[in-house]
C-alpha cells in the first residue's frame, strides 16, 4: 500500500501545489505575476486537453496519468524560482480546495479495501522523492510557521507516508492560521482518527459535526463517518454516509469503487445479520442534481454513410462557458436511436458540472475514428436550461465542419 501512497499522494501534491498556490499568494512583482498566471493557465489547458483525450478513447487511464505528471514538472520547472511572500490563510483557495478534495475521501477507505495492488502501475518512477518533497516543506514552515498552504500540503504528504499524527498536527496549525473551515476539519478528523489507531473521539465527533454543519457535503467527513459507523457495527449507517459520497463523486473516479465495495460488504453484514438493507440507489439523494434526458436519432439520410461500429459521443457543454464538455456518454451508431441520460456524475472535470452553468447545449457527434473533438456527422440542440427536466430531441443531420 505504502507503494501507491508514495506514487499517488506525491502526484497529487504536486499538482494540487501548483493548482493552489498561485491563488494563496500575495500580492507580487507585476513580471512575476503574468508569468506565474500564464504557466498556471498552460497546465490547466493542458490537463483539460488531456481529460478530453482520455474521453474520446485516445489515452488510457495509464497514459493520462503519466501526462499529468509530465505536466506537473513542467510546471515546477518554469516557475522554478519564483519569489514572493506568502500569505497566512487559505480563504481565497478554500473553493478550489473544495473542487479537488473529493478524490482524497477515499482515503479512509483505501487503507481498509484499497485497490493499490491494481492502481500501482500508474506509479511515476520519475517523480520527485517523497523524503525530498516532505523536508522542503517543513523547511517552508520552519521559514514561515504562519503559511497555512505550507502546513496543509505537510499534512497531505504526513498522510502519504502514513504518519498521521504528524499529519493532525500540521492540519492542526493550518486550521488555527486559515480558520475553521469544514475541508479543513474533515481533514483534521481523518488525521486525528489514524493517529488513534481507529479509535473514534469526542474530539473527532465534534471536527466532522462542525464541518458537515457548515457543509453536509463535505466529502472526508463524509467518508471517515461512513468507516467509522462500519467498524462499530452499524452497518445502515455506514451505507448511508457513504452513499451521500458517491452522489458526490464522477463516475470515473478511481475511488468510488473502494466506497461501492464498502457499501456492498455493509450490506452483507445487514443481510447475514437479518437485518434489511437500505435501498440500493441513491436516488433519493440525486433529485435535486440536474438530469437531462436526450433521444438521439440519426437522420435517414445518413444511414448509409455511416457504419454500425462508427462512436457517437452524447455531450452537454455550456453556452457561455469554456468550450470543453461538461459530461459525456460514449455510443455506437448500432445503438441508435438511444435514450441517454447526463448528469453531474458523468462530469469529464469534477470542478466543472452540468450543475455549474445555467444554460447547455447538448451534441451528438459521429467519429469513425472515435475522436471526441471531431468527426463526420453532428447534431446539436438549441441551449436549455441546465436544470430541465423535459425530454429532449437531438438528430444527428449535418456534417461536422470540425472534421
Amino acid at each position: 500500500m505504502i507503494e501507491f501512497w508514495l506514487a499517488a499522494g506525491l502526484l497529487l501534491l504536486v499538482a494540487l501545489a501548483f493548482l493552489l498556490i498561485p491563488v494563496l499568494r500575495g500580492r507580487k512583482a507585476q513580471a512575476e505575476e503574468d508569468r506565474t498566471a500564464l504557466n498556471v493557465a498552460l497546465y490547466q489547458e493542458r490537463l483539460a486537453e488531456l481529460q478530453g483525450q482520455q474521453a474520446a478513447g485516445v489515452l488510457t487511464a495509464e497514459q493520462l496519468q503519466a501526462g499529468q505528471a509530465e505536466a506537473a514538472r513542467e510546471l515546477l520547472a518554469d516557475t522554478e524560482g519564483t519569489t514572493g511572500e506568502r500569505v497566512s490563510r487559505l480563504g481565497k483557495a478554500l473553493p478550489l480546495i473544495a473542487a479537488l478534495l473529493v478524490p482524497f475521501a477515499g482515503l479512509g477507505l483505501y487503507m481498509h479495501w484499497g485497490a493499490s495492488q491494481q492502481l500501482a502501475e500508474l506509479e511515476s518512477p520519475s517523480l520527485p522523492g517523497i523524503g525530498e518533497m516532505t523536508a522542503k516543506l517543513e523547511r517552508a514552515v520552519q521559514d514561515d510557521p504562519k503559511s497555512a498552504e505550507s502546513w496543509y500540503f505537510l499534512g497531505r504528504i504526513y498522510m502519504a507516508q502514513e504518519r498521521a499524527g504528524e499529519a493532525a498536527a500540521a492540519y492542526e496549525q493550518a486550521v488555527g492560521i486559515a480558520g475553521r473551515a469544514p475541508e479543513l476539519l474533515g481533514q483534521w478528523a481523518q488525521a486525528l482518527y489514524f493517529a488513534n489507531q481507529k479509535q473514534w473521539s469526542e474530539q473527532i465527533q465534534a471536527l466532522t459535526d462542525e464541518a458537515l454543519k457548515a457543509d453536509p457535503q463535505e466529502a472526508t467527513s463524509l467518508g471517515l463517518l461512513g468507516i467509522a459507523a462500519f467498524e462499530d457495527e452499524r452497518f445502515a449507517e455506514a451505507i448511508d454516509y457513504w452513499q451521500r459520497l458517491v452522489a458526490l463523486m464522477p463516475a470515473e473516479d478511481p475511488s468510488r469503487q473502494s466506497i461501492q465495495g464498502g457499501i456492498e460488504r455493509a450490506r452483507e453484514r445487514l443481510q447475514a445479520a437479518g437485518q434489511p438493507a437500505p435501498a440500493g440507489d441513491t436516488d433519493t439523494l440525486t433529485k435535486s442534481m440536474p438530469l437531462l434526458k436526450v433521444r438521439v436519432e440519426l437522420a435517414p439520410a445518413l444511414q448509409a454513410k455511416v457504419q454500425p461500429g462508427d462512436t457517437v459521443f452524447v455531450f452537454a457543454r455550456a453556452v457561455s462557458g469554456p468550450p470543453m464538455p461538461l459530461a459525456v456518454k460514449r455510443l455506437t451508431v448500432a445503438e441508435l436511436p438511444a435514450d441517454v441520460e447526463l448528469s453531474d456524475r458523468d462530469a469529464m472535470m469534477e470542478q466543472l458540472k452540468i450543475s455549474s452553468f445555467a444554460q447547455v447545449q447538448l451534441v451528438a457527434r459521429i467519429s469513425r475514428a472515435g475522436n471526441a473533438t471531431a468527426g463526420e456527422w453532428i447534431g446539436n440542440s438549441q441551449p436549455i436550461a441546465s436544470s430541465s427536466r423535459d425530454p429532449q430531441q437531438l438528430l444527428i443531420d449535418s456534417a461536422d465542419q470540425r472534421k
